[in-house]
């Protein structure tokens, strides 16, 4: 078993998907439009809890399915194949980030749902400028809203939660 490959010998890509390629799911998806196969995917993301103390990390899990009965392909018009936001904020922060334009696509088998989990640290990004340095900072105390999405453009699924941060 190489390194990379898991307990049960799936090999996971560095988007922490299940990394087995089949060339039927290749060659199928070729023919679903794109505008189906983006009704077609349903995306929910979950916390680990409801309530959680100020800079306590948060566990998201994002679940995406494809509810069609064949496989297909979304092709995504950057390198990002999902997100995450706090708050609106892509990864909980306000730094300007910039991807390549290169494409890229995520392929799913007939009903298949992909399960991701991520870890929010409990903290806010500040960048800083030529007066301030970046910082990490506590949200406030209260209600604040978690989201993820699949990058794609125009309608995309997304879905979002509401966790309270109490002291």
């Amino acid at each position: 078993m190489s390194p990379a490959d898991g307990p049960t010998g799936k090999r996971e890509d560095r988007h922490g998907f299940d990394d087995t390629k089949s060339p039927i799911t290749d060659a199928l998806g070729k023919f679903v439009p794109q505008a189906i196969v983006k009704r077609s995917l349903s995306l929910s993301v979950r916390t680990d809890k409801e309530t959680y103390a100020p800079g306590e990390p948060v566990e998201l899990t994002v679940e995406i399915e494809n509810r069609l009965p064949l496989p297909v392909a979304v092709h995504t018009p950057t390198h990002r194949l999902w997100g995450w936001t706090v708050d609106g904020e892509l990864e909980a922060s306000d730094e300007q980030i910039y991807l390549p334009e290169s494409p890229s696509k995520l392929s799913f088998r007939a009903g298949e749902r992909k399960v991701l989990t991520q870890t929010w640290n409990g903290l806010l990004k500040r960048v800083g400028d030529d007066d301030t340095p970046t910082r990490w900072v506590e949200p406030t105390c209260g209600v604040h809203e978690i989201g993820a999405y699949l990058a794609l453009d125009g309608t995309r699924p997304e879905d979002t939660t509401e966790i309270r941060i109490a002291d």
